[in-house]
């Protein structure tokens, strides 16, 4: 089965443009190649205040996403540092 993939437009306006070339491509590919298949299989469940929403780690990047349906909400793609913090105000 093949999800669609949807993205939050903070991800397309604020995170994307602040990666540099070699990170998109990274992280295009590992979204593309795994959360396009199998998003279940390839991220890890967050907890509490982001339960229902699973996290794809691509080095020091956290691409937050949630599965609704055949569909894979892309919610962020975010420095591990920062991500936690600053998805709880996109959600």
């Amino acid at each position: 089965m093949t999800f669609a993939l949807r993205y939050h437009p903070d991800v397309r306006d604020v995170d994307i443009p602040k990666l540099n070339e070699t990170l998109k491509k990274r992280i295009k590919k590992a979204i593309e190649e795994r959360l396009s298949i199998s998003p279940h299989q390839y991220g890890g469940p967050l907890r509490k205040t982001l339960k229902g929403y699973w996290k794809l780690r691509v080095g020091d990047y956290r691409v937050v996403y949630k599965v609704d349906g055949n569909e894979v909400w892309i919610f962020a793609i975010i420095n591990r540092k920062d991500v936690y913090t600053k998805i709880i105000k996109r959600i």
